[in-house]
């Protein structure tokens, strides 16, 4: 069973919420071990636009 990239996307957002809610901070790369960092970088891009991506952290305003 092929997985969209849709899931991908929720499935990290989801983990990244999660642990939001375990550790009641924002969480960092070193929370993660390194194959799920990588998978949530792949799916939703550089690590502040994967905290945006879900809903962790507000996006940055140009100037």
């Amino acid at each position: 069973m092929q997985v969209t990239s849709k899931e991908k996307k929720t499935w990290a957002e989801d983990l990244l919420r999660q642990r939001f809610a375990e550790l009641g901070r924002l969480p960092t790369k070193k929370d993660f071990d390194s194959a799920s960092c990588a998978q949530i970088k792949a799916y939703l891009g550089p690590w502040p636009r994967a905290l945006e991506s879900a809903g962790l952290k507000m996006p940055k305003e140009n100037k």
